[in-house]
């Protein structure tokens, strides 16, 4: 878990945050026994409050240290590549749930090199998303943001979600958390696992573009119905692409 823990964001979530840090403990405490969980926080920088543990103690202990931030930057791209790439060589399901407004202020990489080094370690980002409710509480001049500095922090987590193969959300209320955390927990509990041997054999360690579809025999589209006929929408969540190996001289 991921948390965004800025002096200047804090003062303007207010209650909204200690609502905030209470479904992410209830998040936590739902997960199976043997889940590893860590939790890392960041404002000017990132600091592993708890490290990868099944002890929910020490989880819960992680959460209750966030009262008083030191910093009012917001360095995002910093917290989530220094994680990404922390958790990059961990075997088995994996996953980085970001809690943040996706604003960046200072962070010492630009949002470029933040999307590809994401793309390289591959895992993924489910990205809950702090500004939306705000918004309707306070209003858009309350969080001191333009509408350009709003759409870029959505943008920015829409990204690194879908290109990670992960998800996003951007609640208005904080009653729509318990909803969204099960289905995070659902979306870790069951996937697919399709594999293909690509046409491309060059071994140069660039960056392949993927696009994963549901398609009939004849490579149609598969259009779903409920019980009652109609038709279903459904989203396919993968990964955007992967990095090809390199050959070792």
């Amino acid at each position: 878990m991921v948390i965004e823990f800025s002096a200047r964001f804090q003062r303007l979530y207010g209650r909204t945050w200690f609502d905030t840090l209470n479904l992410a403990w209830g998040f936590a405490s739902t997960l199976k026994p043997e889940d590893y969980v860590a939790v890392v926080a960041y404002d000017m920088k990132t600091e592993i409050l708890s490290d990868f543990t099944t002890n929910r103690m020490q989880t819960q202990e992680a959460l209750h240290r966030l009262t008083i931030p030191a910093w009012n930057e917001a360095n995002l791209y910093d917290a989530l590549t220094d994680t990404a790439d922390r958790m990059s060589g961990i075997e088995g399901r994996k996953a980085i749930l970001l809690i943040s407004s996706g604003v960046d202020t200072f962070s010492k990489i630009t949002f470029d090199k933040t999307r590809k080094m994401l793309q390289e370690d591959g895992v993924p980002i489910y990205a809950i998303g702090l500004l939306q409710a705000l918004q309707i509480q306070y209003g858009a001049r309350a969080t001191g943001l333009s509408d350009m500095d709003l759409l870029v922090a959505d943008n920015g987590m829409k990204t690194f979600a879908s290109e990670t193969g992960g998800q996003v959300f951007l609640p208005r209320f904080t009653g729509e958390y318990g909803g969204i955390f099960q289905q995070i927990h659902q979306s870790l509990r069951n996937q697919y696992v399709l594999t293909y041997t690509p046409s491309n054999k060059t071994h140069d360690g660039s960056y392949r573009k993927i696009k994963v579809q549901l398609v009939d025999h004849d490579g149609n589209p598969v259009a779903l119905k409920d019980e009652k006929g109609k038709p279903l929408k459904y989203t396919i969540v993968a990964k955007a692409g992967y990095k090809a190996p390199r050959a070792v001289e």
